[in-house]
């Protein structure tokens, strides 16, 4: 079949076409033309029917009822390839269905892009993970810096930030889900900036000395994303989709919106459970909204838990990552080693957990968000996003694990196929004439 002829000429030259302008549709080479359209546009529900999808859908179903998710995705790999990939539910309030290419808010997983950038720029010797954040000798050079309450600041580094160590707790708040108290507390004017942030950590001393524990900080992954910036000279998605995500099939990637009005075309719409508070809006009008709908300041979460993604694009980057044999890694064995060292205070970094055995996860929630990923050590990485919260917040995650835990068992016999290889026959058809 011509198809096979040419993927490898396709796998070759579909981004290094990316900037190159056709006259007109003939122009573009056939595959190209398909490759171009992403996974997220050739795979349907579907496509992934097999004789136990009855199960599967009935399992997850029961699920999506008992918490009331309002639309869900999954996808499942074994050995490095796409066996299954399903939408359930709707993905907005016109009753669309969830398709395996709908994009969801990534929340807390979008910490893993982040250190996967970060990883790779030490690999390039562009940065090193001892390197200093901020004051006269870090990264990160701003005047607001220039005089902070606690000299410690300074010795933050960019390995203290990725293992959540770099000195700030949670106990008055989180500073990242609470922008206008920032912009209060630092004088500046609705929305704010990361400048604003700069600001905050200058006023008030560490809570304890870097890299001596570890306390969650989605404000280091903030920081994080001006790193990345400040190192490569680009914007942080600019530089992670042009550099990372692009050149290995995940076309469709974005840094989300606060906005339902501003979302992508194949973007979910998000749920918060029933009773759930509104909060003034991210940018200081004043008036009261939904946390998922302009409560939450998403593209200053960025690097923190701005990302969006389809479950199958998310997939695909674990792939790339996981050190094993099937798929060329974008990272070294040594890289990957190290950020799966779950050494106290100084990993995992991007991981939300690895265990001994070879197990590793990452999870992330928020208003209108609960998402988890999970690479298994006897080959299995399945990844569970939906576009609904509910009254467990993070501790979701713990009951979506006990489902896929329920499920992958159950199953007698997974499909032979790797849907990252599939193109819909019309669309072969049309590409051959």
């Amino acid at each position: 079949m011509k198809f096979f002829k040419y993927i490898v000429f396709i796998t070759a030259l579909v981004f290094s076409f990316g900037s190159r302008s056709y006259q007109t549709e003939k122009d573009v080479p056939p595959y190209y033309e398909l490759e171009l359209q992403g996974l997220n546009s050739r795979l349907t529900n579907e496509v992934s029917n097999f004789p136990d999808s009855a199960y599967v859908e009935k399992q997850i179903g029961r699920f999506m009822s008992q918490w009331d998710l309002k639309g869900v995705s999954v996808a499942i790999l074994k050995d490095e390839r796409l066996i299954y990939a399903q939408g359930f539910g709707i993905a907005d309030d016109s009753l669309n269905r969830v398709n395996p290419g709908s994009l969801f808010r990534l929340a807390s997983v979008s910490k893993l892009i982040t250190a996967v950038a970060i990883m790779k720029l030490a690999e390039e010797k562009k940065l090193s993970l001892d390197d200093h954040v901020f004051g006269p000798d870090g990264i990160i050079k701003n005047p607001a810096l220039d005089k902070v309450a606690d000299k410690r600041i300074y010795a933050i580094t960019v390995r203290h930030l990725l293992a959540h160590s770099g000195g700030w707790t949670q106990r008055a708040g989180d500073p990242a889900f609470n922008p206008l108290a920032i912009a209060e507390n630092v004088g500046d004017v609705p929305p704010v900036t990361i400048e604003s942030y700069y600001k905050y950590i200058a006023k008030y001393r560490l809570s304890f000395t870097p890299g001596s524990r570890a306390y969650y900080s989605n404000m280091g992954y903030m920081f994080l994303g001006e790193v990345i910036s400040t190192v490569t000279g680009e914007p942080y998605e600019t530089y992670i989709r042009k550099s990372i995500l692009i050149p290995n099939g995940m076309t469709d990637m974005h840094i989300g919106n606060s906005y339902q009005k501003h979302k992508l075309p194949n973007e979910v719409c998000y749920f918060e459970q029933a009773g759930s508070e509104s909060i003034p809006e991210c940018n200081g009008s004043g008036i009261l909204v939904k946390k998922s709908n302009g409560g939450n300041q998403i593209e200053l979460l960025g690097a923190a838990g701005g990302w969006i993604s389809s479950s199958v694009e998310l997939a695909r980057l674990i792939t790339f990552i996981d050190g094993e044999r099937k798929v060329r890694d974008i990272l070294s064995k040594k890289t990957i080693q190290e950020m799966t060292d779950h050494t106290y205070a100084k990993g995992p970094l991007g991981w939300r957990s690895v265990s001994d055995n070879g197990n590793w996860y990452r999870t992330g929630s928020m208003a209108g968000t609960s998402a988890m990923v999970k690479k298994q050590r006897d080959g299995i990485t399945w990844v569970f996003i939906s576009n609904s919260s509910c009254w467990k917040g993070s501790g979701l995650s713990v009951d979506i694990e006990r489902l896929m835990n329920r499920i992958i068992p159950g199953i007698k016999e997974w499909p032979d196929r790797d849907l990252f290889q599939y193109y819909p026959i019309q669309s072969l058809q049309l590409a051959e004439k």
